[in-house]
């Protein structure tokens, strides 16, 4: 893994599923986006900051069959309050990619190819647990609960066995690489504690991982091979590819690629610490800088999730306090690793005791002393003084460092 000596940063949000419309979870994860975006174009970066949609799978199928929907259709009107959304917030994406797009569509088909040529790609049988709710394969040590069935430790939901013909990606190939891999780069998961998860994982052992449902039309076909459907997940993560260019704009790829910080929820970092990578390794591009898995916004003690159906409307809060106070609090609250509860009062005592006062007196004590001592103006600047033109020095030492 290269380090970056290009003046250029690349940051993704995960794309969203359009099952439902977007709550303050996945605000939150694209303001950080944003926010460190907007920070590396202010330090001479030139930034490519991607977000959107995950349109396919067993989940989207479901959801719009229940609304009486076609799923292109359910994921329209879904994209449509997304991108308000982001818009309310002032989000500064460059690209908002949907899954459903042709090149991305393409693009997913010509890598799923490559790996098929290459033989990290195969045909085989599949009998395991599969939770509708995650898109996901439950691990064999999930325990059977007392009614014969198996819950998702992820969303709570039951899971169901599910036994078809599938292609297979060999995972179970890349664990020595990916051990070495977060050894030889810790910098590559964070924070350290998600590192040590990972790495536990990894050293359990990595069987080969189903890529291919028969049973799921609403997707991205297998070349050659239609009545397969390339799993979301597959699918999904290379997003982070064809939005930037992958098999429609080389230039444009070589110049982002790879990418500085994939930015995700801690519970889907499985899939971009260890899957991602690993499909990477396999087409032989450069790995990403850092997949950093930050923690989660809970109700109750709670994670919000559509799945649990308690979630938060961000919205809503907009409406009443506009974008710049919600962006603080959700970046002020909590670190970003950790998890923290969301309560409208904690929200409210943020807002006041931060913005309101302290923020808002020395604005207007600054203000009073211009009027009062500078006859309402501002003075241009004199000369720096060598006291001046240490602390700059020390400045930009800091940041060489950080």
């Amino acid at each position: 893994m290269e380090k970056n000596s290009k003046k250029t940063f690349y940051i993704t949000t995960p794309i969203y599923y359009v099952n439902d419309v977007p709550h303050i979870g996945h605000a939150y994860t694209t303001i950080i986006a944003d926010a460190l975006a907007r920070f590396q174009k202010l330090a001479g970066k030139d930034v490519f900051f991607l977000t959107g949609t995950d349109e396919h799978g067993q989940k989207i199928e479901k959801a719009a069959a229940e609304r009486g929907l076609t799923p292109k259709a359910l994921a329209d009107s879904v994209v449509g309050r997304a991108q308000d959304l982001w818009r309310a917030l002032d989000i500064s994406h460059d690209f908002f990619i949907r899954t459903t797009m042709d090149f991305h569509e393409k693009g997913v088909q010509k890598l799923f190819q490559m790996l098929v040529d290459k033989g990290d790609i195969f045909k085989g049988e599949y009998k395991g647990w599969y939770c509708v709710s995650d898109e996901n394969f439950l691990p064999d040590d999930v325990p059977v609960e007392s009614d014969g069935a198996k819950v998702c430790p992820d969303c709570g939901k039951k899971a169901s066995v599910v036994s078809e013909e599938t292609y297979f990606f060999r995972l179970s190939a890349y664990q020595e690489r990916l051990l070495a891999l977060y050894a030889e780069h810790p910098e590559f998961v964070r924070p350290q504690s998600r590192l040590n998860e990972i790495t536990s994982f990894v050293r359990g052992g990595l069987k080969d991982l189903s890529i291919t449902r028969t049973t799921v039309k609403w997707g991205v076909p297998v070349p050659g091979d239609p009545k397969h459907t390339i799993y979301v997940w597959f699918d999904a993560l290379h997003n982070y590819v064809t939005g930037i260019g992958y098999d429609w704009n080389p230039e444009l790829f070589k110049k982002f690629w790879p990418a500085d910080i994939h930015l995700v929820g801690k519970d889907i970092l499985r899939f971009h610490a260890v899957y991602w990578p690993a499909f990477l390794m396999a087409a032989g591009f450069p790995l990403p800088r850092t997949v950093y898995g930050h923690g989660w916004w809970l109700k109750d003690d709670t994670k919000m999730s559509k799945s649990r159906g308690n979630v938060l409307d961000p919205q809503a809060i907009l409406k009443v306090f506009g974008p710049d106070p919600l962006r603080y609090f959700l970046l002020r609250e909590i670190p970003i690793g950790q998890d923290g509860n969301f309560s409208h009062e904690g929200f409210l005592h943020r807002v006041n005791s931060d913005l309101a006062n302290d923020l808002g007196n020395l604005v207007q004590r600054t203000l009073t002393m211009i009027r009062n001592y500078f006859d309402g103006g501002i003075i241009e600047p004199g000369e720096e003084t060598a006291a001046d033109l240490k602390v700059r020095a020390d400045f930009e030492d800091l940041k060489a460092r950080v």
